[in-house]
């Protein structure tokens, strides 16, 4: 979660090689530069990476105009779930407070020419977050598409089990 500018341009310099950044360079054992077989990695990676910060609280979106103004940072995901607990309701995305500032911070996000992203479960939130131009919305959460998967067993070979909804906004 990022919260600050300084935060924000951490991970900018996170993500990149020295002298531009503080990654560090150990990578030419790793898959990134296909077992070092890419010639100028260090020097061309840069051009590769995509840096998507993720906003999840009150504080995000007052500091969120200057965080989009850093150079670096490619895109913007906003966790509504979280974001709805600093705004003083917990658990509910939904929300018509937690949607405004969702929809306002989408909003300010594609004008500053960055793309906008948000995890969405439900329906009607994420077609109204496509029809915002909202570029990459998760819609789903792996251990929830499990468990629901696995009540959806539980129901067929046992129907008379009693079966424990999800809670917690996702």
């Amino acid at each position: 979660m990022v919260e600050t500018v300084e935060q924000a341009e951490l991970m900018v310099k996170a993500v990149r090689y020295p002298p531009e950044g503080i990654r560090g360079v150990g990578a030419t054992l790793a898959r990134a530069t296909r077992w070092n077989s890419i010639p100028n990695y260090y020097q061309t990676a840069h051009e590769n990476i995509c840096l998507l910060i993720q906003i999840e609280s009150v504080t995000g979106l007052e500091n969120l105009d200057e965080i989009l103004k850093i150079e670096g940072i490619d895109g913007v995901f906003i966790g509504a779930v979280d974001l709805s607990t600093t705004i003083g309701y917990q658990g509910n995305p939904n929300h018509p407070e937690v949607q405004k500032a969702v929809v306002d911070a989408i909003q300010r996000i594609r004008a500053s020419g960055k793309v906008a992203g948000i995890l969405s479960t439900q329906h009607e939130a994420t077609q109204k977050y496509l029809a915002l131009g909202t570029e990459f919305v998760a819609v789903g959460v792996d251990i929830s598409v499990l468990m629901n998967s696995l009540r959806e067993l539980l129901a067929k070979y046992k129907p008379d089990a009693e079966v424990i909804k999800s809670e917690g906004g996702y």
